[in-house]
C-alpha cells in the first residue's frame, strides 16, 4: 500500500549533521511532518507528548538510551506496540539484523542510505517485504549467441576501475570471450549490491572484503575469485577542526570520524591507527567513547567535513581525500598502504551458481580481470580515460581523467597488477574485526576463498603466495600522528604524481621539463608542411617514418615570442595512449639540456613567477638549487581543434 505523506514521523539521530542529511532525505520523498529526537530518552519524551506519531526511524548507536533499546522500549507500551520502527545505523552486519528483528523492528536500512532505498523501506515498515525484496530462484541470463552474461555489480569508485577496463576491452574487441558476456551493473551504496548478491539479481560484484565475508558467514552462496585491487584510500583530518598541535591526540578526541560502511577496511584501519595513539574509538558514543565513528556517502565526506567542525575527518577511497586537501578543508594524515603495505580492500565475488555451472566462463573472466588490472598499472593515462565513461558516464559526480589519473599514478595509492587473494591477510581481517571491534563471525576461508580461478589467472600456486608484509601497527600510528608535522611537510597525492624524471630544455631564458614517459624521441629540427589557415602554434606537420605527426611551436604555446630555429633547435616526439590508439606531436625547443629527477621536496609553488606567460599548460615548479625549473603538463598541449586541423590536411592530400 501507499504510505500517505501526511504522517507524523519521529527522527531519532543523536550526530546533528546526520539527522540534517537524514532529514532532508525525508523531505526529498515527500515527508514534511517530522519531529526530531538526539536519543531514546528524548524520543520516548517526544512519543508521550506528540499522540499522533505514525513512524520512527531511529539510529542504533546513541548515548544514553540506544536504538536498540527504544526499540524495546516502544515494543513494551499497548499506545505504541503496533507503530512502525525503522533501525537506520551504520550496523550493517547481519546478526544486526536478526538482532533487530528478534525486537519487533519493522524494517531496517543499513547507512548510508539513499532517498530510493528508505523509501522502500517505508513502505515495507506499513506492509513488509515486497516481493522484490524476498529471495528467489537463481537463473542465469544467456545471450542470443549461447553465452553466459556475467551481471556484475559495481560502485562509482576507482576500486572496482579493473571491471570497468575490462567492458571497454571486450566493448572495443582487444578481447573475445570465448564463454561468457559481461554486463556491469552500476550501484549508488554497497547496501543495494549486497541485495543483489543475496537475491541472485545479480551473478558477482566487487564489494568489499568484510561484506562478502558476513554475506558468506549467513548463508549467502557466494566465493571470493579474486581482489579488485590493494590499497587505494587515503586519511584526511578536518582543518576546520582546530589547531592540530601537541599533544596530537587531543585533536581527535570527542568528534566524530567518517567511514564509507561498518564492514569495511576503512572502519579497520581507523580503529587500528586511533587505538595505537590511545584513543577509544567507536559506534557506540558516550561516556568511555573518545572518537565516535559515523557511516556517510563516500561521495558527501568532502562537503560534511567542510561544513561540520565536529568531524575529525575521514578514511575512504580516493580522490575524496585529495579532493578535499587540494580545497583546502583537509590536510593528508596518512595513506592507507603507510599503515598496512598492499593489504586487501574490495574484492571480486560471484555466486556459487555461476562457478559451478559455468567455471569456464570463470576462468575467462578471471583471466581477463587481471590482464585489466596490469592494463591500469601500466598505462594509467588512458585507464583513467576508460574510468571517466565507467564511474560517471553521465557526468553527474564531475571526475576528470585527469583527477583519476592522479589517483592511479600515487606511489602510496592504488594498485593492481597483483589481485592474487593471500588467506592470511583475510584472516587478519576477521580476525581483527571479530576479536578487537566485535564485528561479524568467524568464517572457514578454506570454504570462502576458491582459489582455482586466482592460480590460473595469476600464473601462481596458492602454496607460495606470499602474505603482505604490513607494518607493527603500534609503530606506525605513533609515526603517523606526528611525521608530516614534525617534517613541516604538507604533502598530498598531486605532489607525489609530480615526482619522477623529467627531460629539461630551454625556451628563451626560461628552464622547463617535461616528464620523459611521454617522450618518444628527440630529433633535429627539419622543414614540415604548414597547415594553411590553421591555430598559429601549429607548426605543421611531418612525416616521421611513414607517420605523420602535428609539431607544435612552444615557444607560442607559452605565450613567449616566436624565434627562427638554429642548429640547436631540436622537436621533442611526445606519444600518448587515448581510447582511439596511441597519438604522436611534436614540440619544437630550443635547446635540451638533461634528465634530472625531480623530488616532493623540489616542488615550489613560485608565487608571482612570470605572470605574463600561459599558465594554462603548467604543472608545476620546482627549484632546483637556484633554478626555477616549470613542469609542463604537456598532454594538454595539441588541442582538438588543433588535431582536427591535422586530419583534415591528411585525409585530403597524401602528405
Amino acid at each position: 500500500m501507499a504510505v500517505s505523506r501526511d504522517i507524523v514521523v519521529l527522527l531519532v539521530e543523536d550526530a546533528g549533521v546526520m539527522r540534517s542529511m537524514e532529514k532532508k532525505t525525508l523531505q526529498s520523498i515527500g515527508f514534511s511532518n517530522i519531529i526530531e529526537a538526539k536519543d531514546g530518552n528524548e524520543a520516548i519524551d517526544k512519543l508521550k507528548k506528540e499522540k499522533d506519531i505514525e513512524l520512527v526511524i531511529s539510529d542504533w548507536n546513541m548515548p544514553n538510551m540506544n536504538g536498540y533499546e527504544l526499540l524495546q522500549w516502544v515494543r513494551s507500551k499497548p499506545n505504541f506496540k503496533d507503530v512502525p520502527f525503522i533501525m537506520a545505523t551504520g550496523r550493517g552486519e547481519k546478526k544486526e539484523v536478526e538482532k533487530a528483528s528478534n525486537a519487533g523492528v519493522s524494517s531496517f536500512i543499513a547507512k548510508p542510505f539513499n532517498a530510493e532505498e528508505l523509501s522502500k523501506k517505508i513502505e515495507e515498515a506499513f506492509s513488509g517485504p515486497s516481493e522484490g525484496n524476498k529471495k528467489g530462484t537463481w537463473e542465469p541470463k544467456i545471450s542470443e549467441s549461447g553465452k553466459v552474461i556475467f551481471r556484475v555489480a559495481h560502485i562509482q569508485i576507482t576500486d572496482h576501475l579493473v571491471l570497468g577496463v575490462l567492458k571497454h576491452m571486450i566493448d572495443s574487441g582487444k578481447v573475445s570471450p570465448e564463454y561468457f558476456e559481461l554486463e556491469t551493473v552500476c550501484m549508488e551504496s554497497w547496501n543495494p549490491v549486497s541485495s543483489g548478491l543475496e537475491s541472485g539479481s545479480v551473478d558477482g560484484a566487487c564489494v568489499l572484503a568484510p561484506i562478502a565475508m558476513d554475506l558468506f558467514g549467513y548463508g549467502v552462496p557466494i566465493k571470493l575469485v579474486l581482489l579488485a585491487h590493494k590499497n587505494g584510500s587515503i586519511f584526511v583530518r578536518n582543518n576546520k577542526g582546530g589547531d592540530y598541535q601537541k599533544p596530537y591526540q587531543d585533536f581527535f578526541r570527542n568528534k566524530f570520524f567518517y567511514i564509507p560502511h561498518m564492514l569495511s577496511i576503512h572502519h579497520m584501519l581507523a580503529h587500528m591507527f586511533f587505538d595505537n595513539i590511545g584513543l577509544n574509538a567507536s559506534f557506540t558514543g558516550g561516556e568511555g567513547t573518545d572518537v565516535n565513528f559515523e557511516v556517510v556517502p563516500p561521495i558527501k565526506m568532502p562537503n560534511l567535513l567542510a561544513e561540520n567542525p565536529d568531524a575529525c575527518g575521514y578514511l575512504v577511497a580516493e580522490p575524496l581525500g585529495t579532493k578535499a586537501i587540494a580545497s583546502g578543508d583537509a590536510s593528508l594524515q596518512f595513506f592507507s598502504k603507510e599503515l598496512w603495505e598492499d593489504h586487501p580492500c574490495c574484492v571480486v565475488t560471484l555466486r556459487d551458481e555461476i562457478i559451478d555451472q559455468y567455471s569456464d566462463a570463470v576462468y575467462e573472466f578471471s583471466k581477463y580481470l587481471v590482464e585489466a588490472g596490469k592494463f591500469i598499472s601500466e598505462k594509467p593515462g588512458l585507464a583513467a580515460e576508460i574510468g571517466v565513461s565507467f564511474l560517471d558516464p553521465d557526468g553527474s559526480l564531475g571526475i576528470k581523467p585527469q583527477l583519476v589519473k592522479n589517483v592511479l599514478t600515487e606511489p602510496l595509492g592504488i594498485t593492481t597488477d597483483d589481485l592474487y587473494p593471500v588467506k592470511e591477510d583475510l584472516e587478519r581481517v576477521q580476525h581483527y574485526m571479530h576479536d578487537q571491534m566485535n564485528i561479524g563471525k568467524i568464517i572457514d576461508l578454506d570454504e570462502f576463498v576458491d582459489l582455482r580461478f586466482a592460480d590460473a589467472a595469476c600464473g601462481v600456486n596458492g602454496s607460495a603466495a606470499k602474505k603482505t608484509t604490513g607494518y607493527s601497527a603500534g609503530e606506525r600510528a605513533m609515526d603517523i600522528l606526528s611525521s608530516r608535522v614534525d617534517e613541516g611537510e604538507d604533502i598530498i597525492a598531486e605532489d607525489r604524481r609530480i615526482e619522477g624524471k623529467y627531460l629539461t630544455f630551454d625556451l628563451g631564458d626560461q628552464q622547463f621539463g617535461i616528464d620523459i614517459m611521454s617522450i618518444r624521441e628527440i630529433i633535429q629540427f627539419a622543414p614540415m608542411r604548414s597547415v594553411p589557415k590553421s591555430d598559429p602554434i601549429l607548426t605543421g606537420i611531418m612525416n616521421l617514418r611513414g607517420r605523420v605527426i602535428p609539431v607544435i611551436d612552444l615557444r607560442l604555446a607559452m605565450g613567449l615570442e616566436h624565434r627562427d630555429c638554429d642548429r640547436k633547435c631540436r622537436i621533442i616526439v611526445l606519444e600518448f595512449e587515448s581510447l582511439e590508439g596511441s597519438v604522436q606531436i611534436g614540440v619544437v625547443v630550443d635547446k635540451v639540456i638533461a634528465v634530472i629527477d625531480v623530488m616532493k621536496n623540489n616542488i615550489d609553488d613560485a608565487p608571482g613567477f612570470r605572470t605574463n606567460m600561459n599558465t594554462e599548460f603548467i604543472l608545476a615548479f620546482a627549484k632546483i638549487k637556484d633554478d626555477i625549473l616549470i613542469l609542463l603538463d604537456i598532454e594538454k598541449i595539441m588541442t582538438q581543434k588543433q588535431h582536427d586541423e591535422v586530419e583534415t590536411v591528411y585525409n585530403n592530400e597524401n602528405v
